[in-house]
């Protein structure tokens, strides 16, 4: 009779933690780009529209662009003092400032070790994470004195995606979730059931699968489902507790009622 008490409430316990986290919508913005890389808590919209870099606020648009390195693979606008830039098929990463100036160039191509990135993600300081295919390692690379301050042991599983802020670093394979901290020491490694994606907000993380959400609460390795509108999800993000949804022209904003 215990075993079978002990038993429900294990149960209980499991189904109520697996409750569905409910989301309200809030509003929708017309927006032409082809990828949007994040809007801040003051409302700047950054977003990559025919490899052209955009900086959109309430008063201004400002852009930057450089066609010698083609196309513009991704972007990560986590500290707008240093936005990073990776133009995969040149090896390359552009750091811009606030004002999208250029103020660093990274042609891994140049760099003795060479290094062939796959994925990079902004790092604490002058510091970006990369993802070193031909080593399959991750790096902390110092792209002002150009060395590697810490790597991580190999990964024998394909890379999805990289996410990372100041002190942790996501690394979605086709297997696992990865976390590390900034030394590059495992802290955490959770089984991939079929996410291809994920962003990052606050040290949580959002992953995607098919076409529904999933939350993940930093230090925790607990996956809940996110309860979203029946609606095509091309791209999203989460700034605090804002989740974005961003489908063909439309940016749709919920809030997460997160308890």
């Amino acid at each position: 009779m215990k075993y079978t008490i002990y038993l429900f409430l294990c149960l209980s316990v499991s189904i109520s933690a697996q409750k569905p986290i409910e989301t309200q919508a809030l509003s929708n913005t017309s927006l032409d780009a082809d990828t949007i890389i994040s809007v801040d808590n003051f409302g700047t919209t950054y977003f990559i529209k025919n490899d052209v870099f955009h900086k959109k606020t309430i008063n201004k648009s400002i852009t930057y662009n450089n066609v010698q390195l083609g196309d513009l693979y991704s972007a990560n606008a986590f500290n707008p003092l240093k936005i990073n830039l990776f133009y995969k098929d040149f090896n390359t990463v552009i750091i811009l400032d606030n004002r999208l100036a250029e103020i660093y160039k990274v042609d891994f191509n140049t760099l003795t070790p060479y290094k062939n990135v796959t994925h990079i993600s902004t790092g604490h300081d002058n510091t970006i994470w990369l993802f070193n295919q031909d080593l399959q390692k991750l790096e902390v690379f110092d792209y002002k004195t150009n060395t590697t301050r810490a790597q991580t042991v190999p990964v024998n599983s394909p890379v999805l995606d990289l996410k990372s802020n100041y002190n942790y670093c996501w690394l979605l394979t086709k297997n696992y979730l990865f976390i590390y901290n900034y030394f590059g020491s495992l802290i955490q490694k959770i089984q991939n059931n079929g996410y291809t994606n994920m962003v990052e907000s606050n040290g949580n993380i959002i992953l995607k699968k098919d076409n529904s959400l999933f939350y993940l609460k930093k230090k925790q390795d607990q996956i809940i489902p996110i309860e979203t509108p029946n609606l095509l999800i091309k791209q999203f993000f989460v700034t605090n507790e804002t989740l974005y949804i961003y489908n063909t022209k439309i940016l749709q904003q919920f809030q997460l009622k997160i308890n």
